[in-house]
């Protein structure tokens, strides 16, 4: 929504929809500028709240690539390779963000930016390979990037090499830290990229705009403004909303070790382009989301293995609701805990109400860092397990989280994009790793909704992954048909998951002989009819990479 615009002639109902699509991507209604001041840079510049989360991460368990960005694009046309280094060099000149180091003074981390100096795109040619041999290398050198981890202290913050496969098809394998980027600094690369790309291939100057604002404006600004009274409504908020809240059952295949693991494998899912459709048909119809709806239909989903009425998945918000913040470069992104009660079985169509309200609270209250909730809160913890959720559902889209770059992770998404000539293309390779039980990340692409269950496989199997990823695409067939379906008819379809402890040994958690995907038949009971659940619409299958070094 653009500053200013006027939404008087929309009826309540259109403005009400508007303003939760906008609050879904992090984007607040705003009157006018919302003053964050440049820093003194002759002073030292705090770590943001966020940041100095994953720092601390680093530096408890150092030289892990568990918080990498690798990224690899396939690009095919003729490339201007001077112009695509100047365009590189540009960008990290521009954000200061790309050559920032975290060295720790006196005990406390803190940001500081290094000047920008000539940028060099290490090219490696593999032409003279066979075809074969080109694709090999070119995922080995990809995978590498990814498995590499980051010095902090002294940087680069940021690795880019080009790899030559022929004289009209290249790999950039670039990579960045966390702690300066996230999906929505991944659109703000792809935009500056390609722009600078074009210019310079067109022997133009940059055609951008200075940056009003640094990260690290930000992070010194954020530290002024998130305290006192401020910080204590929104922290008063989030202790009502997590009281009493306990860890989610899921159909583990192990019990939790007790030491964090971040081995993780993946599942491709695809839900078919009538399906999508049809989903983002409900959410119109009842002027929510189509992320509440898919949110929604995984919190029926996994009610349908244990029955559990309380569960909290986490899904990140934006928070860039301020004008300047929308094109930096930088870790603004927020995961925050979507608790919903499932009791008093509801409709579908009842669940999408208390979802939506969910939903719109906590982006009301988005502005705490997790980890801030976490240190105040102090939520109860169960050894190997992140606190207060364990699960994630992530909705992504072309514009903010463009898929052409593959991210480290195998998906179902087969977009591409086409620029200046140039054709990119994601290159998959795998990182191997999960940081959480099971991260569920898709896009909305207007082929079907499709992406990836990324889950840790120290506690499921492939199988058990498979299984649940054809029960959610079976759950959302369903209740997007019939949303007066009621949470207990639904779950009399499916078969219920005996749990597992995960802290102790226990038997493996299927039964042999159950089938989780389908209906189940009882005793004396009707099987539930869910008519076009019976049509396969998933695509895709497991896929189980090497373990991460």
């Amino acid at each position: 929504m653009k500053p200013g615009m006027d939404l008087s002639g929309f009826s309540p109902e259109k403005r009400r929809l508007l303003e939760q699509l906008m609050r879904k991507k992090g984007v607040a209604r705003r009157a006018g500028g919302t003053g964050i001041p440049r820093r003194d840079p002759t002073q030292p510049a705090r770590l943001s709240y966020l940041q100095e989360g994953l720092w601390f991460l680093d530096a408890l368990d150092p030289g892990k690539a568990t918080y990498n960005i690798p990224c690899a694009t396939r690009m095919r046309g003729a490339l201007d390779v001077p112009a695509l280094e100047r365009a590189l060099g540009e960008m990290i000149a521009r954000h200061e963000s790309l050559r920032t180091v975290f060295p720790a003074r006196d005990g406390v981390p803190v940001q500081v930016v290094q000047e920008p100096v000539p940028f060099e795109l290490d090219v490696e040619d593999l032409a003279q390979l066979d075809a074969a041999a080109r694709e090999e290398r070119a995922l080995e050198r990809a995978t590498e990037e990814a498995h590499t981890p980051f010095d902090l202290t002294h940087g680069p913050i940021f690795r880019a090499a080009l790899l030559k496969l022929g004289p009209q098809e290249h790999v950039l394998v670039f990579g960045l830290h966390h702690i300066v980027s996230d999906g929505w600094s991944m659109g703000v690369i792809t935009r500056e990229l390609t722009g600078l790309y074009e210019a310079f291939a067109a022997g133009q100057e940059s055609p951008l705009a200075p940056l009003p604002i640094q990260f690290s404006d930000f992070a010194v600004w954020q530290r002024d403004w998130l305290q006192g009274e401020r910080l204590e409504k929104l922290l008063a908020f989030w202790r009502k909303r997590l009281d009493g809240v306990a860890d989610i059952a899921l159909p583990w295949d192990r019990p939790r070790s007790g030491a964090a693991s971040a081995e993780g494998r993946h599942h491709t899912f695809t839900f078919s382009k009538e399906l999508s459709d049809r989903l983002r048909a409900l959410g119109r119809e009842a002027e929510v989301t189509a992320f509440v709806v898919l949110l929604a239909g995984f919190e029926a989903c996994l009610h349908t293995y244990s029955g559990q009425e309380d569960i909290v998945i986490g899904s990140p918000v934006a928070c860039r609701n301020k004008s300047e913040l929308e094109s930096l470069i930088g870790y603004f992104v927020n995961v925050l805990p979507f608790r919903t009660d499932l009791g008093g079985n509801p409709t579908f169509r009842e669940l999408l109400d208390r979802v939506n309200v969910s939903v719109e609270e906590v982006h009301a209250h988005q502005d705490v860092p997790f980890g801030k909730l976490v240190e105040e809160l102090r939520p109860r913890r169960t050894a190997g397990a992140n606190p207060v959720y364990q699960v994630e559902l992530t909705l992504l889209t072309q514009e903010h989280a463009p898929a052409i770059y593959g991210y480290g992770f195998r998906s179902a998404v087969e977009e591409s994009l086409e620029i200046g000539g140039l054709r990119f293309s994601p290159l998959r390779v795998e990182s191997g790793v999960s940081k959480f039980d099971i991260v569920v990340l898709a896009w909305d692409v207007p082929g079907g909704i499709c992406g990836t269950f990324e889950y840790n496989a120290d506690l499921f199997d492939a199988q058990t992954i498979q299984r649940l990823a054809e029960r959610l695409t079976a759950v959302i067939e369903l209740l997007v048909d019939a949303p007066e379906t009621r949470l207990a008819s639904l779950c009399e379809g499916f078969p219920r998951h005996t749990p597992l402890a995960t802290t102790s040994s226990s038997t493996p958690s299927n039964t042999p002989g159950t089938t989780p995907t389908g209906p189940s038949r009882r005793p004396g009971r009707r099987p539930l009819q869910i008519g076009k659940t019976k049509r396969r619409v998933m695509r895709g299958g497991d896929e189980t990479p090497p373990a991460a070094r």
